[in-house]
């Protein structure tokens, strides 16, 4: 049998984690099962393809995942740096042109000598060696029962709705406006279609009206909260759809100097700006309804879409139950699971977690204990929610300040938000300087030399 370490899932966790393995000198069997066999959401062949949104997220420290994604960087992660090398306007948040990063990580994953991509599907757990399983929110069904008779428990699971893409130029821009909220980032980088109160209101009885795609009857609906379709915010009452995706705070319209009442926002998706998404406007509304609903927003009467929203069932286990804050499973010595199946929510946390499992992974190769960051990092408090023993009703969870340790003084607004990012950056370099290695490069926490 070979002695190389199996990573299971060509996805952000899966790639980082082999990554961070050769890295380290660890040869690297990573499996994916696509194209031979397909999932819901997926429609190329590339590793690491994002299939909802194209946005990282925030990208200043202001924001727990601001700080996450530089804890990362000072970590050497793979994904981040192909993602800045793609990076699209976005305002304050890191967004990709997708096929280009998709393409990169592929790359970059193919040209590791240590790592041997095979393009299989793994439908059980491996009875032995080393192996860590990044198979994200699509595990296939037989994998999922086997993960599943290993942990002595059934998955938790919620759905997941994806953002229309549209084209740029089949928006009419004599009614849209460029702006980005509060003139952040270029000031210019959104596409904005605003909306009068009626428009409005004909909108959400639109959406409300609308046939969306049944779920299976043996299904329950658990929708997670950061991910919400359109239909399901609508049905919290009229004007919630103007509080969420559609609130129009800070978008003036620079023609009229005036805030329209509601207003749909667009983000850039490729590099050439010829795509731009939906922002927030996940749904489960039929095909043929997205059309003519959606059609319905002021600017988009002619738009073209290259992509549809849908419905897709996201796997993830009960980590508190299951896992070490290594991400090694408790009752399986040498296996580790890591991205969205461990229960974060988001592409930066879920490729985190593939980060320090590789870590982790290389350091159980070389006899040495596995490492977790100290609470007070962006990492190290996310760990903390998702491996606490005594957690109950667990749910999905991103990176955010809230997870943090209290500090020592009481603080509030901005001035709280930057002393939690400055404790967590000072507390991760003197996490990696503690664990210096005395020679082996497999025990590394930073890149090693």
């Amino acid at each position: 049998m070979s002695d190389a370490v199996r990573v299971i899932g060509g996805g952000l966790a899966g790639c980082e984690a082999a990554y961070q393995l050769a890295r380290r000198g660890v040869a690297v069997e990573l499996y994916e099962m696509r194209p031979r066999r397909g999932t819901e959401a997926h429609r190329t062949e590339s590793l690491a393809e994002l299939v909802c949104s194209n946005s990282l997220r925030d990208d200043s420290l202001a924001t727990a995942v601001g700080v996450l994604k530089t804890e990362m960087r000072s970590l050497d992660s793979l994904i981040l740096r192909v993602a800045d090398s793609v990076r699209v306007p976005a305002g304050s948040a890191l967004a990709v042109d997708r096929d280009k990063f998709a393409r990169g990580v592929t790359e970059a994953i193919e040209a590791e000598p240590l790592i041997d991509v095979r393009r299989e599907e793994v439908e059980k757990l491996p009875e032995e060696g080393t192996t860590i399983v990044a198979t994200g929110p699509l595990t296939s069904p037989s994998l999922s029962a086997s993960i599943a008779e290993m942990l002595g428990s059934e998955h938790l699971y919620f759905y997941d709705a994806i953002a229309p893409i549209v084209t740029a130029d089949s928006i009419d821009m004599d009614i849209a406006y460029r702006a980005s909220r509060y003139g952040r980032g270029s000031g210019d980088d959104y596409i904005n279609c605003p909306l009068d109160e009626e428009q409005y209101r004909q909108f959400v009885a639109d959406v409300l009206a609308a046939d969306t795609m049944p779920l299976k009857s043996f299904e329950r609906c658990a929708y997670f909260e950061g991910c919400m379709p359109i239909e399901e915010i609508a049905r919290r009452g009229p004007q919630t759809l103007s509080f969420g995706p559609m609130r129009p705070v800070g978008l003036e319209d620079p023609r009229t100097g005036l805030r329209p009442h509601a207003v749909v926002q667009l983000r850039q998706d490729d590099v050439e700006g010829r795509l731009f998404s939906m922002v927030g406007f996940q749904t489960k509304m039929t095909y043929p309804e997205q059309r003519r609903v959606l059609r319905t927003i002021p600017g988009l009467a002619a738009v073209e879409f290259v992509r549809l929203g849908s419905l897709h069932r996201n796997t993830y286990i009960d980590s508190p139950k299951a896992l070490a804050p290594s991400l090694e499973v408790r009752a399986r010595p040498g296996l580790f699971l890591a991205g969205q199946l461990v229960g974060v929510e988001g592409y930066v946390e879920s490729t985190a977690t593939g980060l320090l499992a590789g870590i982790n992974v290389a350091r159980r190769v070389a006899g040495a204990e596995p490492v977790v960051p100290p609470a007070t990092t962006a990492l190290g408090s996310l760990l903390a929610y998702v491996t606490e023993p005594a957690r109950r009703d667990f749910q999905p969870m991103n990176a955010n300040y809230g997870l943090f340790p209290p500090l020592e003084r009481r603080m509030r607004g901005r001035e709280k938000k930057a002393a939690l990012g400055e404790r967590a950056l000072a507390a991760l370099r003197a996490w990696v300087a503690s664990a210096e290695p005395s020679g082996d490069p497999r025990v590394c926490i930073s890149r090693p030399a």
